[in-house]
């Protein structure tokens, strides 16, 4: 059987899913495992929040009349259990469904890997709430400095170092240097001001620009 060729970011071709274990182990494919709900943890730091929103309502529909179709992706920790890195809106769902188990992709990847993977698979919902995208870059920028041995400390890396970790990431994510920059500045805020943000209360510039403030002068 010829090799099937795996998709990026972690999704699962349409051939893998109807394949048998035998398959999988023939092209080097990962095995899917129906994994006990009460067994996945969600990803510390989750920068994307799960809503019960219409999108929410149309995801349980589809789960309930059709199942889970893409598997999400979790990877297994030291304690036994498993971490959630793709897939945390299907888990709510399944829990809202009443579902026992999710099917899962297992994979073996470092912390910073699953960082990233966990960034890029969530990189094509089609809104994405501005804080919510900010904590994200931040999250994978940190990532990809750690993996290229730089300091994580925006303050303190030398400006040639800061600029190639943001170019990799600008690349990756479809921004500007800059973009990245302003984004990740809204991790700045105070909470209420992160809301005024993602209502639309407050326009993204002059967010950035009050990302600057302290944070009793934010409060004011």
């Amino acid at each position: 059987m010829p090799r099937v060729k795996k998709l990026d970011l972690g999704m699962t071709a349409l051939d893998e899913l109807f394949m048998n274990d035998k398959e999988r182990v023939e092209n080097k494919l990962p095995k899917i495992f129906d994994i006990p709900l009460s067994e996945i943890d969600d990803f510390p730091g989750h920068p994307y929040r799960v809503l019960d929103d219409e999108d929410m309502q149309n995801l349980m529909e589809s789960i309930k009349d059709r199942g889970v179709i893409t598997p999400a992706m979790v990877r297994k920790k030291d304690d036994g259990r498993y971490e959630m890195i793709s897939g945390h809106r299907r888990k709510h769902a399944s829990e809202r469904l009443g579902l026992e188990t999710l099917r899962c992709e297992v994979v073996e990847v470092s912390r910073d890997e699953a960082i990233i993977l966990m960034v890029d698979s969530n990189s094509q919902r089609s809104e994405i709430a501005p804080t919510d995208k900010g904590k994200a870059y931040k999250m994978k920028l940190e990532a990809i400095k750690r993996q290229q041995g730089e300091r994580t400390d925006l303050t303190s890396v030398p400006v040639a170092q800061k600029s190639t970790s943001r170019e990799q990431l600008g690349k990756e994510v479809g921004e500007s240097q800059d973009q990245v920059r302003r984004y990740i500045r809204l991790t700045q805020l105070i909470q209420p001001l992160l809301d005024l943000v993602d209502e639309g209360r407050i326009a993204f510039r002059p967010a950035v620009e009050l990302s600057y403030l302290k944070k009793e002068e934010q409060e004011d």
